[in-house]
């Protein structure tokens, strides 16, 4: 466990709010605000009553965050009954949504849940937020996958870039009005989920566990990062920027979509990956 993180948001006393809490990264969040001596709320729709009675004194709330009424109601429970709001995690997502020529009842869940999920959380919460003028977290669970976009589940991917976009443009938002409230991009890797256990009872080794996100989370607002990314025990950070960068590339060089999986490009991104880290796409 990495040394306490001195930020103001994170103090004693001070509430949180996490949706998707009950299990994953939310869970381990709630776990780590708790020993903070924070006040936690967790919203989510499985697992509550468990989570409860693991975390221990916890406001659980069962939230379907899709629906934007029920997530301004959320808002007004945790302010009558824990106070205003110090950090808010915006963390609920699912998958399964498919390819852009399937599914559209999948593409409806997961764009509802993942994308409108965390706006819902934003336009609910953040305005009582920044009018109160006290130090505050917003932070946003994005992916890899919404940047690097890699071929599969489409609707997944176009909901997490749309995360990116939505929490730079607040972040950009936040600072024009000079206020203490800040907004931050957590970008895990390859981690051990409450969704990924559903299809793998155990652990892969190439992945992080939701703890060492948290921790990684933690460390990067201690640094007032706004990018949160995250590693995983099967890729570093040198490759996940060349990645990135190869990706931002596609559109510099006017390469295909997502040319690191098109069979013309293969040999020259295998060159690019394995190169000096002084290369750089485009």
């Amino acid at each position: 466990m990495p040394a306490t993180i001195d930020h103001p948001a994170l103090a004693t006393g001070n509430v949180a709010v996490i949706t998707g809490g009950a299990d994953g990264i939310g869970f381990a969040a709630a776990q780590r605000f708790l020993a903070m001596g924070m006040k936690v709320c967790i919203a989510d729709r499985r697992r509550l009553a468990e989570a409860k009675a693991e975390l221990g004194d916890v406001l659980a709330v069962d939230v379907d965050v899709s629906d934007r009424a029920a997530v301004v109601a959320l808002a007004a429970q945790v302010t009558r009954e824990l106070g205003p709001v110090s950090v808010l995690m915006n963390n609920a997502g699912t998958g399964g949504g498919g390819d852009a020529l399937s599914n559209p009842e999948g593409w409806d869940m997961v764009l509802g849940v993942n994308l409108m999920g965390v706006l819902h959380g934003v336009q609910s919460f953040v305005p009582a937020m920044v009018e109160r003028g006290a130090p505050a977290l917003v932070i946003n669970t994005g992916s890899k996958q919404g940047i690097t976009q890699p071929p599969g589940d489409t609707a997944y991917n176009v909901s997490k870039a749309g995360i990116k976009a939505l929490t730079e443009g607040l972040a950009h938002t936040l600072r024009q009005k000079g206020n203490a409230v800040t907004a931050h991009l957590l970008i895990p890797g390859f981690t051990y989920t409450g969704m990924m256990r559903r299809r793998l009872p155990e652990k892969p080794a190439a992945a992080w566990t939701a703890e060492q996100v948290v921790d990684r989370m933690l460390e990067g607002l201690a640094r007032d990062e706004f990018y949160l990314l995250c590693q995983d025990n099967e890729t570093t950070r040198e490759q996940d920027e060349k990645r990135i960068l190869w990706a931002a590339g596609d559109l510099v060089e006017n390469r295909p979509a997502l040319s690191r999986w098109h069979p013309d490009y293969a040999e020259a991104f295998k060159a690019y990956l394995d190169a000096p880290t002084t290369t750089r796409a485009g």
